[in-house]
């Protein structure tokens, strides 16, 4: 049984609790799903999640002033992490995809978030090029006025939902300065002439990834989110506030790594004993369940500081998303250890936990870069 105390912390409402309970409720029902086919299931992933009513969570209601709960971002992508690990990634994604859209977009551009969040449509988040992955401020996509219109040329690689989305969030270089300054983002649907899929990317836990082509894509200029010029401003808005949800997935992992080795050590004997009875596997368990709720305080710390109003949560997402992720790296290598032989058995739950977990400690911000993040926030720079 998965320990759910965390629940009765000061950072949650009653509204949590209860949206946590009818979430795992669904948890038990519905998941986890077959991955044979990762595009089918996780288009199927964000049917069923839009029909359950839990995509409303990832973006504001487009005809209502509001804004995005983190602490239910967070406790959603915990949930589903422990249950399967592609529903969190199918629900994290119509969020980070649809982001920008959230907070600066216009109308008329918020009206994909009425199928976004009924989960009638895909959506991705397109930042990342070959040669500027964590250097977003180096990304060399270009977006040249043309009349009324702006066209597009350049790469995009290591797109979630690249390849099955149906309308991308894309930010490019619209010259209004250097670096940084010269970035803006655009709608773009996924049926755009001129965009394609160069490449389909295959990684260790089986996720929708692809390399993206922009060959001359012309969207008109009402496309473009906020103003001129404030793309790497959208860019990591939206990054403050989805890196706590990277964090809380990572804790789902982690939880659910705990939850089996408790259950294996309990029942399996060793010596003519239960492996628990040994002292060095008995200080295996205080270490993770350590790890797991410092992980949980920092990553509901900073949900509940967004949640208060705070502008950002650089320092607080950039901490959560480092700790939970390299924190749960070692509770499931802590866990396959523990199973033996069965912990790198290929489809045992450990072992998918450990394909799955390694690859949040790079997207997002890797974790050497929310060093450099904390660093700079201490000291003020």
């Amino acid at each position: 049984m998965t320990d759910r105390s965390f629940l009765a912390w000061p950072f949650f409402d009653d509204r949590h609790r209860e949206h946590a309970a009818r979430l795992e409720a669904w948890c038990e029902a519905n998941l986890p799903v077959g991955h044979d086919d990762v595009d089918l299931a996780c288009r199927e992933l964000v049917a069923a999640l839009g029909d359950g009513g839990w995509l409303r969570a990832t973006a504001v209601d487009p005809d209502k002033p509001g804004a995005i709960d983190v602490r239910t971002l967070c406790i959603t992508r915990e949930t589903l992490a422990r249950h399967d690990g592609l529903a969190d990634f199918a629900f994290a994604m119509q969020g980070l995809g649809t982001g920008s859209i959230s907070f600066f977009g216009s109308h008329q551009q918020r009206q994909w978030l009425k199928k976004t969040r009924a989960g009638k449509a895909l959506s991705a988040f397109a930042l990342s090029e070959p040669r500027s992955g964590s250097d977003v401020a180096n990304m060399e996509m270009q977006a040249v006025r043309d009349g009324g219109d702006y066209v597009l040329t350049g790469e995009k690689t290591w797109i979630s939902n690249g390849g099955i989305a149906d309308v991308y969030c894309v930010f490019a270089r619209t010259g209004d300065g250097p670096g940084a300054k010269g970035i803006s983002a655009f709608v773009v649907p996924a049926d755009a002439p001129g965009l394609r899929v160069a490449e389909r990317i295959e990684v260790i836990a089986p996720h929708p990834l692809a390399r993206l082509s922009f060959d001359g894509v012309r969207v008109p200029a009402s496309a473009m989110i906020g103003e001129s010029g404030q793309g790497f401003r959208i860019a990591m808005t939206v990054l403050d506030v989805f890196r706590s949800t990277v964090g809380a997935a990572a804790l789902g992992f982690a939880r659910r790594a705990l939850d089996e080795t408790v259950a294996r050590v309990r029942d399996r004997k060793l010596f003519g004993a239960p492996l628990f009875d040994l002292q060095m596997v008995q200080g295996h368990i205080a270490e993770m369940a350590l790890d797991v709720d410092a992980a949980a305080l920092l990553v509901y710390r900073a949900a509940w500081t967004k949640d208060m109003g705070a502008a950002r949560v650089t320092r607080e997402a950039a901490m959560a998303k480092l700790y939970a992720t390299d924190k749960a790296q070692d509770v499931i290598d802590r866990a396959v250890q523990l199973h033996g032989g069965d912990g790198v058995r290929k489809g045992h739950i450990v072992e998918s936990l450990y394909r799955e977990i390694r690859a949040l400690r790079i997207y997002e911000g890797a974790s050497d870069v929310q060093k450099v993040v904390i660093a700079r926030q201490v000291m003020g720079a």
